[in-house]
């Protein structure tokens, strides 16, 4: 019997916005002070975008590096998925924009929206056009630029988010080649919809004067609740990924989760009993870069030389909707 296809990353490529916004330059604009911020986040300063650069932009420069790396060009993809709260425009889709800026002219594309958990429902996505043989090279993106819907005046939303950008190369595994996504598992629970989310603009709330004097263009957020849902989610779905694969804390080699709060990462961790060590950690450069943040801290454990070919990663992520994820690889270079 031949064995089921199976798609892998071939590359990964971020990009971030120059200007850095340090915790003290936002105890300029609230009442907050590096010290608040640090010890409840982890964050110490994010990068943010000036004014015209859109979500497309990061994404472009994102992929652009992950095509480099994986020394193609832009005619071979086939399939460009764009994973974004925070998209150009609500049409046409960012995944258009970003076909064209990047002159991949032979693809197609869409977007998705899952918010925080959205970069690994891309690759989920995107995995199953290459296991049933569709495409052969197929580009997810997860791009953000959140702090276009940050409220100046709140501090609890604006030293949580930064700007950022990642993207990844999916392509068919080699026969008989042991490395890829090897499984996944993703949930939703609607009941937490509003506990994060942007009400205003959409066909519910369309864009009026009345919106923008209620504010209802920015994140707004419980966020005890959403702590609460993080912490419990993250290591519900880390730990079922673990059992369903006969797999224990110490078969991983690395841990990327979607990097939101250092307390959430720091608890899930610990009680799915992982080596610190193998524990990606960069929330403190870039905040909560929401679909940047899985690939961002995948080129940061590259770099680092703490994710290699042939290690087990387990990723999570948890975000607005309320949407949760978790995906098992082998890593494939």
């Amino acid at each position: 019997m031949t064995a089921p296809r199976r798609a892998k990353i071939t590359a990964v490529g971020s990009y971030v916005p120059p200007k850095v916004v340090t915790n003290d330059d936002l105890a300029k604009i609230v009442d907050t002070s590096n010290e608040w911020i640090l010890e409840r986040t982890g964050i110490r300063e994010r990068h943010v975008v000036e004014k015209g650069v859109a979500a497309s932009d990061l994404a472009a420069r994102a992929a652009e590096e992950a095509l480099r790396v994986r020394g193609i060009d832009a005619s071979e993809i086939d399939l460009i998925i764009v994973v974004t709260v925070t998209p150009d425009m609500f049409f046409p889709a960012t995944a258009c924009l970003v076909q064209n800026k990047i002159g991949a002219h032979k693809a197609w594309g869409f977007d998705l929206s899952a918010a925080c958990s959205g970069f690994l429902y891309g690759v989920t996505v995107g995995t199953q056009f290459v296991v049933s043989g569709a495409h052969r090279k197929v580009l997810v993106v997860g791009a953000d630029v959140m702090t276009s819907i940050l409220n100046p005046e709140d501090r609890t939303t604006l030293v949580l988010f930064g700007d950022g950008a990642g993207a990844v190369l999916l392509e068919p595994a080699e026969e008989g080649e042991d490395v890829g996504i090897l499984d996944f598992y993703h949930e939703v629970d609607g009941a937490g919809g509003e506990s994060l989310y942007m009400p205003g603009g959409g066909s519910l709330n369309p864009s009026s004067h009345e919106t923008v004097d209620r504010k209802m263009h920015f994140v707004h957020q419980k966020g005890p609740q959403v702590f609460k849902y993080a912490v419990r989610k993250m290591e519900e779905l880390g730990r079922g990924m673990l059992e369903r694969n006969n797999l224990t804390g110490e078969d991983i080699d690395t841990f990327i989760s979607h990097q939101a709060n250092l307390r959430i990462i720091d608890a899930t961790a610990e009680k799915l009993g992982l080596d610190p060590g193998k524990v990606i950690k960069n929330i403190h450069k870039f905040g909560n870069t929401t679909a940047g943040t899985i690939p961002l801290a995948m080129c940061d454990a590259i770099a680092e030389g703490k994710l290699k070919k042939g290690d087990l990663v387990l990723f999570t992520a948890v975000g607005a909707g309320f949407t949760a994820g978790s995906v098992l690889a082998r890593w494939a270079f």
